[in-house]
């Protein structure tokens, strides 16, 4: 289930919510009882391994890649 940030704008606090995403718009309380919050953009961290090749840099030959998906590079 996503984790959710929220900011208190009464008291400043910052919290976190574990919620499903169908929630994830609901209104939300501060620990200490405020209403007043808003849900800030978070960076999503993803684990696990790695077993993709890794990605191949712009103009790096093979297609692809750089601007436009490599169309307008020499």
């Amino acid at each position: 289930m996503p984790r959710y940030e929220f900011r208190c704008r009464t008291c400043g606090d910052t919290f976190e919510l574990t919620r499903p995403m169908a929630e994830s718009s609901a209104p939300a309380s501060c620990p200490a009882g405020h209403d007043d919050t808003v849900k800030l953009l978070s960076a999503v961290a993803v684990g696990g391994s790695s077993t993709a090749a890794p990605a191949q840099g712009a103009g790096g030959g093979g297609g692809g890649g750089g601007c436009c998906g490599g169309g307008c590079c020499g």
